[in-house]
This record gives structure tokens, C-alpha cells and sequence, in this order.
């Protein structure tokens, strides 16, 4: 298995918000991203997962779509998962392509797309 360290992993989650087109950077706001990595039960628990189970990524709050019609609320929290994305890539390269793609994907949801969108948005 690859390993990197917490402190390179967040680098590379940077750079892949650092790519992001501007239309959308300028757009990311009420939104904090964290390097974790895993997953807490709580958070396996509130997808229906069970430890062991792999997941990249996570996004918690409400998406922009939904905020504009409720009150103030906390920032949504994006959780990109150090552990899962080092498991399933074989070299530097995947590893960072997986993060990106993690990123967009969360990021996506951020924005109100589903699960299909956000698959498609994690790819481009």
C-alpha cells in the first residue's frame, strides 16, 4: 500500500481545490474541508456503513441549494478519508487523481448534485 502523511495528503486536497475552475471557487463558501483518516462511527452510522467498508469522501451539511431555504446554519463540512484513498492506490499518480476526484465528487454535493452528478462531476 502507498503511504504519504497526513501533512502531504493535505497539500495534494489543495492543489485539487487550487485546480478547481473559478466559476466554482468563487461559489465555495459556508464549506470547511479536513483531511481525516478514517471515518468516525458516527459518520459510518449516518451513511448506513459499517468500518471496513471504503469511503473516499464525505459531505455533511446542507447543499447550497437547500440553504436558501432555512436559517443560518453551520459550515458544511467536506471529510476527504487518507486511509481508504491510500488503500486503493498503487502509485503517486493514482493517488492523486483519486483525491481530486474525491474533492470534485464532495464538492459536487456541496453544490446540490446527487450522487449521479456528483460521480460525473468527480470524473471530468
Amino acid at each position: 500500500m502507498l503511504d504519504i502523511n497526513k501533512q502531504e495528503f493535505e497539500k495534494i486536497i489543495a492543489e485539487a481545490l487550487e485546480g478547481l475552475p473559478e466559476k466554482f471557487k468563487n461559489k465555495l463558501n459556508n464549506v470547511a474541508i479536513f483531511a481525516e483518516d478514517e471515518p468516525t462511527d458516527e459518520q459510518l452510522n449516518k451513511i448506513r456503513l459499517k468500518r471496513g467498508d471504503i469511503l473516499f469522501g464525505l459531505f455533511e451539511g446542507y447543499s447550497q441549494a437547500k440553504r436558501l431555504n432555512i436559517g443560518p446554519v453551520l459550515p458544511d463540512r467536506i471529510t476527504i478519508f487518507r486511509e481508504a484513498i491510500l488503500s486503493q492506490s498503487d502509485n503517486q499518480a493514482e493517488l492523486k487523481q483519486k483525491i481530486i476526484s474525491t474533492v470534485k465528487h464532495e464538492i459536487a454535493h456541496h453544490f446540490g448534485s446527487d450522487e449521479k452528478g456528483a460521480a460525473k462531476a468527480g470524473k471530468r
